[in-house]
């Protein structure tokens, strides 16, 4: 089958290790089955892989990718959660993966997926948007539903108005009634957020015209200080990654002093998905994709993730 493989790791320049060609295709399994892959998303994680995080490089070549949706081997338009459960060693609880860590992942024409793992593709749904939900809408629904759980009529915060996590928090936020501010550094991107129904959208680090109950932060480093400094007393942060960086000040004594709350929230579960797949159903909510590519051009769609170009997400279709 034809996939797209990490084959070596650098954390400088994690496109070299990226490989576009033949590999076997996968082995039977039991409790496993083979989904023919009809699209799948792009995610920074994969970046990171090719970076070395989350990868080992014993475990190269490792096809790339944690989001599909697709046809299973009796039919059925399913989409893939990339979240496997590891079986527990003696004394130890049980560990998670994602695709693309231990097992191969998605960026391929089939992929080999625990049957538990399966959940089914609504006809509403394309296979592209049904693509974009198991990572980036999965993990935005569970910040947003599963951790913070605002109040309605709340103030929120995305940070950075880019990425496809923060693109599904716009929308969902927007849909359920709360106020939405939004940063970015790119005026066109600020435009979009706009579009997908923030209340406004300012430039990165700038000053809000008031204090919000919630932020959702994927970003990090370069972003935490107003983060924090942006919380109403109270206040909650939701924290889902770190891509310019993981050791910010703390900010320790606004946290303490305004009784701030710092939560880290990570992908979702299936069950969150499928109810996740039905809230897109009934309100009509879609996710927003930048850009749909054939698999054969899977490098120029890791070079415009790298480079930040894309609002929402980019999909791959074999």
């Amino acid at each position: 089958m034809f996939a797209i493989t990490a084959a070596r790791i650098s954390f400088d320049d994690p496109l070299s290790g990226l490989e576009a060609g033949e590999r076997p295709d996968p082995e039977p399994r039991e409790g496993w089955t083979t989904v023919r892959v009809r699209a799948a998303a792009l995610n920074h994680h994969d970046l990171w892989s090719l970076r070395g995080v989350a990868l080992r490089e014993d475990r190269l070549p490792m096809v790339l990718g944690g989001d599909a949706s697709g046809v299973d081997e009796d039919g059925n338009e399913v989409i893939v959660h990339g979240v496997v459960t590891e079986p527990p060693r003696p004394g130890r609880s049980p560990r998670f993966s994602l695709l693309s860590e231990i097992h191969d992942g998605t960026l391929a024409e089939r992929v080999l997926v625990p049957r538990e793992n399966l959940v089914p593709k609504p006809p509403e749904l394309s296979f592209e948007e049904a693509a974009c939900l198991p990572t980036a809408w999965l993990t935005a629904y569970s910040m947003l539903f599963g951790k913070a759980d605002p109040l309605p009529g709340s103030t929120v915060l995305v940070q950075g108005a880019g990425g496809g996590v923060s693109a599904a928090l716009i929308a969902m936020a927007a849909q359920v009634g709360h106020r939405v501010y939004v940063t970015s550094r790119s005026a066109r991107k600020r435009a979009r957020a706009l579009e997908l129904g923030a209340h406004a959208a300012v430039p990165s680090g700038e000053r809000l015209p008031e204090r919000v109950d919630v932020v959702f932060d994927s970003v990090g480093q370069a972003t935490w200080k107003h983060s924090i400094h942006s919380l109403k007393p109270g206040g909650a942060i939701v924290t889902c990654g770190a891509t310019s960086g993981d050791a910010p000040s703390a900010e320790l004594t606004r946290v303490f002093f305004l009784q701030l709350r710092v939560l880290g929230s990570t992908m979702g579960t299936r069950d969150e998905l499928v109810a996740l797949t039905q809230m897109c159903v009934r309100t009509g909510l879609r996710p927003v994709i930048d850009r749909v590519l054939p698999l054969t051009e899977a490098r120029e769609a890791f070079r415009a993730l790298e480079a930040g170009e894309q609002f929402g997400k980019i999909v791959l279709v074999p």
